[in-house]
């Protein structure tokens, strides 16, 4: 459990969903977790730069006349003992507390869950734009040489490599301002979730220690995750690499190459398998049993074919078990994915991330657009109408174990029970026609 919250949190912790059109710059990209959101993503993040600060923790800490500045302060000699038996020196402590103080806009910002959600198409229509997609093609060249050594390293193809970095980052352009000590300090301080951000503090402090890079250079998210690809810094600890040669893993730098390298490094770690697709569009005959849409049954594109799951393209290769994918129910896009979809997963857990990245890469090869339509005319549930379907499907017997308002296998599973007792296709797809029948 412990591990599968560390792999999840490369989705909560960075940067939340950015929604640009054509006209805009664009900017990067990252859907919150599929089972807080409804195969959605979430809102624009907003680029802050810290404010410049006084240069002694304690002068500023003893000038915070807020109440939880005042909390702050006292807290940090505590969590100082826990650091130095941690083992981080307190010459370590000192560089990286100067200056900091408790920041509110952190806490607004964590505290912020968007009640409305995007679609997952409005979600790739940005994550595989056509400016992403150029730009992307660009990077490609201009890193050409690089990414051909990372990639013969450690076996992930480049084009990959590239696409986790234009959701991340738009291509390093969308890096984060934020000073991480003082950010992962504020939400370690704050009770909601401060063992999980105790944990990536001490180990921010451990790349300091390292030399990796400097206090105040060591700059991310809002929430502590960092460089062109947004390590958080428990990920970069076990996984980053120094490919340059120069004796630090600096992912943060203008040169990518660090950062390019870890994200390879990371999903070769992970199983990734070279000449494997991260999953194939395909059709889905009528009468199709939606039940075995599950990600736990796997079968050979040869079986599946059998079943009359077929290529857009021809027939699929037997690359390896492959799952069908229904990110919307009976309706839009489906697709076989493989293993290398499961490793994209293990850095960022929501399908639409999963999906964005696979078809990014594909695109950025020169291959073409999803060619299934997307139901357009439907549009996402809000925070309180997943509640409400849950509150309802339970009310007639089918229970979702929970009204929290995300749409998780217990939900699906209370949707297709519910679609069951109607008669109606069992695609699982909580949709606002489904809400519209409960009611």
């Amino acid at each position: 459990m412990q591990n599968r919250q560390m792999i999840a949190a490369h989705c909560v912790l960075a940067l939340f969903l950015g929604i640009t059109d054509a006209s805009a710059q664009e900017v990067s990209l990252r859907p919150v977790d599929r089972e807080s959101v409804t195969r959605t993503s979430s809102q624009t993040p907003t680029k802050i730069r810290p404010a410049a600060r006084p240069k002694v923790l304690n002068a500023s800490l003893s000038d915070n006349k807020t109440a939880d500045g005042t909390r702050f302060a006292q807290w940090v000699p505590e969590f100082r003992a826990r650091a130095q038996a941690a083992g981080i020196t307190g010459n370590t402590l000192d560089a990286a507390f100067a200056g900091v103080t408790f920041d509110p806009k952190i806490i607004k910002r964590d505290r912020n869950q968007s009640e409305f959600t995007k679609t997952i198409w409005d979600y790739l229509d940005s994550a595989a734009s056509d400016i992403r997609i150029s730009n992307g093609q660009a990077a490609l060249r201009k890193h050409s040489a690089t990414l051909d050594k990372i990639e013969a390293m450690f076996g992930v193809e480049k084009e990959v490599v590239v696409a986790i970095w234009g959701l991340e980052s738009a291509y390093g352009t969308f890096r984060g301002g934020e000073d991480v000590v003082q950010s992962l300090a504020t939400l370690a301080f704050d009770a909601r979730r401060s063992a999980f951000f105790e944990q990536q503090l001490i180990a921010a402090l451990k790349i300091l220690q390292n030399g990796d890079t400097r206090p105040r250079d060591m700059t991310g998210s809002w929430a502590g995750a960092m460089g062109h690809t947004q390590f958080i810094p428990t990920s970069y600890l076990d996984y980053a690499v120094d490919f340059t040669g120069d004796g630090k893993r600096d992912i943060w730098s203008d040169d990518p190459t660090d950062a390019l390298a870890s994200t390879a490094a990371y999903l070769a770690k992970f199983g990734w398998q070279k000449g494997m697709p991260w999953g194939v569009e395909v059709t889905i005959p009528t009468g199709f049993d939606y039940a075995l849409a599950n990600r736990k049954i796997t079968k050979q594109p040869s079986d599946w074919r059998k079943l009359g799951v077929t290529g857009m393209r021809g027939n699929v290769r037997d690359y390896g078990p492959a799952s069908v994918l229904l990110p919307t129910g009976g309706k839009g896009a489906a697709f076989l994915v493989f293993q290398n979809f499961d490793v994209i997963e293990r850095y960022n857990t929501a399908d639409a991330y999963i999906i964005g990245v696979g078809h990014l890469s594909d695109r950025i090869k020169g291959e073409p657009a999803i060619q299934t339509p997307w139901p357009r005319e439907d549009r996402a549930l809000t925070l309180s109408e997943r509640k409400e379907m849950q509150r309802a499907l339970t009310r007639k017997g089918f229970d979702t174990k929970g009204i929290d308002g995300k749409i998780g296998p217990k939900t699906i599973d209370a949707v297709r029970g519910f679609q069951a007792s109607l008669g109606m296709p069992q695609d699982g797809y909580a949709s606002l026609n489904l809400l519209k029948r409960l009611r």
